[in-house]
């Protein structure tokens, strides 16, 4: 199993922040190959500038969708497509979002379980995510699962191991991943990719001087020590 994708989300509380654009760039100078942000936070031509850096600077770029309501999931869909990106995380409408990602290239992700609020939580029991994961993963055109497994009341450890065991498409594990502890869990399974956003900008994990480079490296770190 190859080791899985480190995603820096240009996030805070499921927001994109102001300053994305500096962050961006420290990003891709750290050696970040995976860089999303949200559909929420900055004006779209923001957005789009963001999108041209991570791909221009030879990372793959990822929108995560948090939008509660339907018509909001689709604006949102809709300025994925137009912006291009590579990956569209997130959104629960897959019937209504699967035509319009048609021809595009986009890999899409969506939640599965049962999502609310904002920042988005998901709820039910691992068996109630796990065929949620499982119904979402026989579509065609969903290329994996967007799984908010911190953000969950569940036994997260035995939650990813269980979705991961239960789909035979890959899984992203976002949000709240905030410790070493947490993503030695992500690499305990077998998950695809995992998400840091919040806690990286916020400088949670300890490092011996602050900024953003070396919250990077200390994630980087710990993947390392992961078994």
């Amino acid at each position: 199993m190859s080791e899985p994708d480190f995603i820096f989300m240009l996030t805070r509380n499921d927001r994109t922040v102001p300053d994305a654009a500096v962050h961006v760039q420290t990003a891709l100078a750290a050696g970040v190959r995976h860089i999303g942000f949200k559909d929420i936070g900055l004006p779209f031509a923001e957005l789009a500038a963001l999108n041209r850096t991570i791909k221009d600077g030879g990372a793959r770029s990822y929108l995560e969708v948090v939008s509660l309501d339907g018509d909001s999931e689709i604006v949102s869909v809709r300025a994925a497509v137009k912006l291009g990106v590579d990956y569209l995380l997130g959104g629960t409408r897959v019937a209504d979002v699967l035509p319009l990602l048609e021809g595009t290239g986009i890999k899409y992700y969506p939640f599965a379980g049962r999502i609310t609020g904002h920042p988005s939580v998901l709820g039910g029991s691992i068996a109630d995510i796990t065929a949620s994961a499982i119904d979402l993963a026989s579509h065609d055109g969903v290329h994996g699962l967007d799984l908010l497994a911190f953000r969950s009341q569940t036994d997260v450890p035995a939650l990813i191991k269980t979705v991961c065991a239960a789909v035979n498409k890959p899984v992203i594990v976002a949000g709240s991943i905030d410790s070493a502890a947490r993503i030695r869990a992500v690499l305990g399974s077998e998950a695809a990719g995992f998400t840091v956003g919040t806690a990286a900008l916020d400088g949670v994990f300890p490092v011996s001087r602050p900024g953003l480079t070396q919250q990077l490296s200390a994630i980087r770190a710990a993947m390392a020590k992961a078994p």
